[in-house]
């Protein structure tokens, strides 16, 4: 009855949000009040149970990549939209399938989670599975340092009693392998060829003095990132390779397949379809904000590139081909303190046509130090987004907006598309 009564206001909740203009993660709240173990009845009758995926950088994007190769291989995913990776978040995911026993009915949920709130969401869930992908500076002002990252990432990790994948070319992550490794789950482990790790600063690798641990044993890693290319990977998964159409380029996107191989193939053991898999992350979209591409009312192509942290910021910076003729960067209150930008290589930016948000003097600042031409710094975003849309479309390529999350969802809101709250 409890349960029932939470599905309905929670439903309730879920169409008067987005009457006024999108989703949040307020329908999730008002179920969790009412049924306080509501997420634990809607996965306990799953088949498959339970994958966790988590890591500094490339949750959201590892995670549908994931989803995508399983569903080509004909299970049954319920999954959270990126960003709703907090309990009420994927509660509100849970409502819009789930009938009013508030049980789902899929084979697995695989859910992306939040680094700091998944030790918490593990009592609830107990996931099966744990996919873990990356340590890297993120988020000082919640974090602290990567050391209590890890600390959060193993207390989940150690619940896990089916599987658990790393990337074997993070110090921090085989460490932790190596102390859970008498837990009973299954180890395996994803890696990248060196000489593409060479190419990338930012990617969680053994060799950075930051996030390396000195006796971290060496994992074998049965899938491998062999090489990448704008948006074409070649993946292998136990010596047999496979072309990958990747949803946005960039070796960071590559990386984030090649995990979510790693962790099918353990699911799905000798079922694993690997040539499915790639069917299914060749047809998927590049998730919100993370390298899409979205059109203006009058047609004209925009693409999103967000950042939160260093790591971030700079793969997705390596990642253009070229440096884009027009710029947008968008940064708010949710980079609290944005001076990790003096660290970032920049080059890749040779002018931007508008700075804005509430840290938009920051980075205008550190434009300038660069060197970097600057035509206008407009603190509102409606006012900014409006300048930047009427600049005439760009001889070569796209319009290009480095932006921060908040401003990524504000932007995509202004411009007519909704949040994917509840998608499933």
């Amino acid at each position: 009855m409890r349960t029932a009564l939470a599905v309905l206001a929670g439903r309730l909740a879920r169409v008067l949000t987005r009457l006024r203009g999108g989703g949040s993660a307020f329908p999730g709240r008002v179920a969790l009040l009412i049924a306080p173990r509501f997420l634990q009845r809607a996965v306990e009758n799953l088949p498959l149970g339970v994958v966790f995926v988590s890591g500094s950088n490339g949750k959201s994007t590892t995670t549908q990549m994931l989803v995508s190769a399983l569903r080509e291989n004909g299970v049954d995913v319920f999954t959270n939209p990126s960003g709703a990776n907090l309990p009420q978040g994927i509660a509100s995911a849970i409502l819009a399938t789930a009938p009013l026993d508030g049980r789902l009915r899929n084979t697995i949920a695989v859910l992306e989670v939040d680094e700091a709130f998944g030790p918490q969401l593990a009592k609830r869930l107990v996931p099966h599975s744990v996919l873990l992908i990356n340590v890297q500076v993120d988020q000082l002002n919640r974090f602290h340092e990567p050391d209590r990252v890890v600390g959060m990432l193993e207390s989940f990790a150690a619940v896990a009693t089916r599987h658990l994948v790393v990337n074997a070319d993070d110090h921090n992550l085989v460490a932790l392998a190596s102390r859970l490794a008498d837990r009973g789950a299954e180890l395996s482990a994803f890696a990248t060829d060196p000489k593409l790790l060479a190419e990338s600063a930012w990617l969680a690798r053994g060799d950075n003095p930051a996030l390396a641990t000195s006796q971290a044993a060496p994992i074998a890693a049965s899938t491998r990132l062999v090489s990448a290319h704008d948006e074409v990977a070649v993946i292998e998964v136990d010596g047999v390779g496979v072309d990958v159409m990747l949803p946005a380029r960039g070796l960071h996107n590559a990386v984030d397949a090649t995990a979510a191989f790693a962790m099918a193939r353990a699911l799905l053991g000798d079922g694993f379809d690997l040539a499915a898999a790639a069917r299914g992350v060749g047809s998927m979209a590049a998730v919100y904000g993370r390298g899409e591409v979205i059109r203006t009312p009058a047609g004209e192509e925009l693409e999103l590139l967000m950042m939160k942290n260093p790591p971030s910021m700079q793969v997705n910076l390596d990642a253009l081909p070229e440096p884009p003729e027009q710029v947008l960067v968008a940064v708010d209150e949710g980079t609290p303190d944005p001076s990790w930008v003096y660290g970032t290589d920049l080059s890749k930016i040779r002018r931007v046509d508008v700075v804005t948000g509430t840290k938009c003097w920051q980075f205008a600042t550190r434009f300038a130090y660069e060197g970097v031409r600057v035509d206008a710094v407009v603190p509102e975003l409606g006012p900014a987004l409006d300048r930047f849309l009427a600049l005439p479309p760009p001889a070569t390529g796209r319009k290009t907006m480095v932006v921060n999350y908040e401003q990524m969802m504000l932007i995509r809101k202004r411009l007519g598309y909704r949040e994917l709250e509840g998608a499933s």
